[in-house]
Order: C-alpha cells, then sequence, then structure tokens
C-alpha cells in the first residue's frame, strides 16, 4: 500500500485526536516501520490495519466510523491535491464510474508498483452499481471515500452496500441512487 495513505491517515489522527494520541496508537500497533512512512514508499497495508484498530482501542470510536471518516479525509486531500481529475466533472457518478479506468490509470503511471483495488462499475437507469475488490479488507474506507465524493458534489444521493465476503470488507457491492 502506498505511503500517502499512511501520512493521510497520520495527519488525520494528529488533526482530530491529537499529537498524544498519535504517539500512542504507534506505540499500541508497534507497526514495523516504526511508524515512519513516506509517501512514495510501500508498506504493508496490516500496519494500517493495525493503527485504526488501536486508535479505536484508544478512542473508543468503532473501527468502521474509523474507516468511513479516514476515507473522507483522504478524498477531501485527493480533491486538494489533484485538482486535474475533477476538472469539468460535475456529476459524482459519473466521477466514481471513471475511478478504475482513468484515476488508477493515471496513479499506475506515477506508480507502477502500486497495488490498487479494483472498482467495477455498472450504470442502472440513474444509479450506480460499484463493485469494490481487494485483498485488503478496506471495503469501509471506500464507502468513506464514495460518501466523500458525493458530498464535494453537493449530490443527495444514498448508498447501500452489500459486503459480499461475509464481513471480511475484501469484496463490497455498493448501489448508488
Amino acid at each position: 500500500m502506498k505511503g500517502l495513505i499512511f501520512t493521510e491517515f497520520l495527519e488525520l489522527v494528529e488533526d482530530r485526536f491529537g499529537f498524544d494520541a498519535l504517539e500512542t496508537v504507534i506505540e499500541k500497533a508497534q507497526p514495523a516501520s516504526g511508524g515512519a512512512y513516506t509517501a512514495v514508499g510501500t508498506y504493508d497495508h496490516e500496519e494500517l490495519v493495525g493503527m485504526v484498530v488501536a486508535l479505536s482501542e484508544e478512542t473508543g470510536v468503532a473501527v468502521p466510523d474509523l474507516l468511513k471518516a479516514f476515507g473522507h479525509h483522504v478524498f477531501a486531500r485527493f480533491v486538494e491535491g489533484y485538482p486535474g481529475f475533477f476538472e469539468g466533472v460535475t456529476d459524482p457518478l459519473d466521477f466514481l464510474a471513471s475511478v478504475e479506468h482513468y484515476i488508477h490509470a493515471e496513479v499506475r503511471k506515477l506508480y507502477p508498483d502500486a497495488e490498487l483495488p479494483s472498482f467495477e462499475h455498472e450504470r442502472v437507469g440513474d444509479d450506480l452499481q460499484l463493485t469494490y475488490s481487494s485483498p485488503r479488507p478496506l471495503g469501509v474506507f471506500a464507502e468513506g471515500l464514495i460518501e466523500g465524493c458525493i458530498e464535494h458534489f453537493g449530490k443527495d444521493l444514498s448508498i447501500e452496500s452489500h459486503d459480499e465476503t461475509e464481513g471480511e470488507g475484501t469484496r463490497i457491492r455498493f448501489h448508488i441512487h
């Protein structure tokens, strides 16, 4: 997993819970990297999972709620850092449908070693079916990204999710309408 995700997580923890909480999370999780990440580095996703669990234990906020909040945070940071991806786009469903073939294609150009999830999409009338697939159990994080996208575009849409891996979070089908 690219270090950018890790650096954003550490920033979120420090911004929302403070530096002391950040230090405690790193101390509790004991990530192999020692909690030192570079945006272009590659790290084991288990380090992130361990820190999210440690943050949940420290704050009392449920892991899924933390992952969704992190998804919102990361989407907002993508908007700031990569405004070109959003030029001319006015609809969140169009943007979400472009993730696999446009956004991820561009990411792979920058980071050929990136291990990205896949996002299959299908338009059903005015709705979008989006399926997250990854060996990493971060489907709830993806849901937070989707929610962040919808908020960014200011649309009134709802999301229904179905975890096809019975709670593992590695394949989730989202119905956005």
